[in-house]
């Protein structure tokens, strides 16, 4: 590719009949003055694909750092909804144990309880029947010693 300098230091031979020189000259440094302009323009129009290249570069390194914190925040998600939900069993059963537990403690409490009540009942009703028949005896024996003094005790 030609740079502006080489247009600058171009130089032609003389001819017999050949262009006016100055207007070569002049003709030229127009060129070169477009040319550099248009050269300039494509380096910085290269270093700008260059710096675009470079930040799409850095934009799909972001992109892929940020699919993989995604990719790794589900499988985080996902661990931590498969933890509490067998936390979550494990309380509901650990419940459910003590649940059954206190269930069974007072069944055996109640159980406890009415074997308690029907030995007091039946300890009542040997108290009442020895009692009756304590109460029967003396009125017996008050009947009989009324008899041996001679009293009549019918009358109540």
């Amino acid at each position: 590719m030609l740079t502006p300098l080489d247009i600058q230091n171009k130089e032609f031979k003389r001819g017999v009949r050949g262009y006016k020189e100055t207007d070569v000259d002049a003709f030229l440094d127009e060129i070169m003055i477009d040319y550099e302009k248009i050269y300039k323009e494509n380096i910085e129009l290269k270093d700008k694909i260059s710096m675009l290249n470079d930040q799409i570069k850095h934009y799909n390194k972001i992109e892929e750092t940020l699919q993989n914190t995604l990719v790794v925040a589900q499988s985080t998600a996902e661990e931590v909804k498969i933890s509490a939900k067998k936390s979550a069993e494990l309380i509901i059963k650990e419940a459910e144990d003590n649940s059954k537990k206190i269930i069974e403690e007072a069944k055996n409490e109640a159980l406890k309880v009415r074997e308690e009540y029907e030995t007091l009942r039946k300890d009542m009703l040997v108290f009442k029947t020895r009692f009756k028949t304590l109460l029967q005896s003396q009125l017996e024996s008050l009947d009989d010693y009324y008899k041996d003094l001679g009293i009549d005790n019918s009358e109540e």
